[in-house]
């Protein structure tokens, strides 16, 4: 195996030599992956074997890890003033025999993205986070920034964009991060955001629609529509259609709409079964503010599921996700109540 002979050790397994063509390479962390460069195409598991391995242990001395234009990982020996794609830990890989979980799930509260993105290398993916400067949104930039990933914060402050990309340059000064305005508030600004995008001839791979308001007092938008539904549902929806080009052009793409149980308490259609338009934007007599939200919520669901069968086809895949039952996030800022509920609940719920 290649990297035996690198680290001068004689290849004795042939159950563990690469098949021609194959290559041998590591993830940002520590994670083997094997590329197959006749059929150009990856894959974790080895070739031979089927088995999983990671490197083990931290770089020899004088030793450190880069990343080229491509966001491929490769590797620089200062003392011997040369660089190399082969990661010098390869002859001390081990096993990766991770036990299968007992429950019906892999994941629970207490995971982290960190650890669900483990392993993986996203390096060539463009992803779009709405909301992005705080919160999920934030904690989401970064755990796929860490990971490879070239990562738009949408925003609708631009001096908190701004901040949250360097507090992920902080972490890892390489990562490709930006900050982009979006206020989901204004139909043009949305439009705006998606003509911008577009004119940096990018791919988008992973689109997350995750910025919300909750518990805002009643307003109407410089579109004349009311604000939580229009932030909540009615900009993403738009941002989608503008976008909705690039993604099939990207595909394999997803779209992740971040929505909320709140939906089961609701409903958007009147006494004789119909949509009622009315009950979408309602007039602020009308108005309350938990409701707006619970129906804003409906209004994701139903409209991820539209478009995922809609897109799928076209490699496009849609899905709603409710992040966990009274996070506590910046997301109840708007009344005193809401802050107390999610402040006492906060020992008892999922943290960013």
């Amino acid at each position: 195996m290649a990297a035996l002979k690198y680290a001068g050790l004689e290849d004795t397994d042939s159950e563990e030599e690469l098949p021609p063509g194959w290559e041998e390479r590591t993830t940002k962390d520590g994670w083997v992956y094997y590329a197959n460069h006749l059929e150009e195409k990856t894959q974790w598991e080895h070739p031979k074997s089927g088995k999983r391995k990671r490197v083990a242990g931290d770089l020899p001395y004088g030793w450190e890890q880069e990343t080229d234009e491509n966001g491929q990982v490769y590797f620089v020996d200062h003392i011997n003033k040369r660089t190399t794609y082969l990661d010098p830990r390869l002859a001390f890989t081990v096993e990766d025999n991770p036990v299968k979980p007992t429950t019906r799930q892999k994941y629970d509260g207490n995971s982290t993205a960190m650890e669900i993105l483990q392993g993986r290398d996203l390096s060539g993916k463009v992803a779009i986070i709405t909301g992005a400067n705080s919160g999920i949104g934030f904690e989401t930039a970064k755990s796929l920034a860490l990971h490879g990933a070239c990562v738009i914060l949408a925003c609708r402050s631009p001096a908190r964009g701004d901040a949250a990309v360097q507090r992920i340059l902080e972490e890892w000064h390489k990562a490709k991060v930006e900050a982009m305005t979006l206020d989901l508030a204004s139909l043009q600004s949305v439009q705006h955001f998606a003509e911008a995008f577009k004119s940096k001839n990018l791919p988008l791979h992973i689109l997350i629609c995750n910025a919300a308001v909750f518990g805002a007092p009643w307003s109407l938008t410089e579109d004349g529509l009311e604000s939580t539904f229009q932030v909540n549902h009615l900009g993403h929806f738009y941002l989608v259609q503008l976008l909705e080009d690039v993604l099939c052009q990207s595909s394999p793409a997803r779209v992740v709409v971040v929505s909320s149980e709140s939906h089961r308490f609701t409903e958007i259609k009147d006494s004789s079964g119909k949509l009622d338009f009315s009950l979408l934007s309602p007039s602020k007599k009308e108005y309350w503010a938990m409701l707006a939200y619970n129906r804003s919520k409906l209004c994701n669901i139903l409209f991820s599921n539209e478009l995922n069968r809609r897109l799928s086809a076209h490699g496009v895949t849609s899905n709603s996700v409710h992040p966990g039952n009274m996070m506590y996030s910046s997301i109840h800022r708007s009344w005193w109540l809401y802050t107390l509920l999610f402040t006492l609940a906060r020992p008892f719920t999922k943290s960013m």
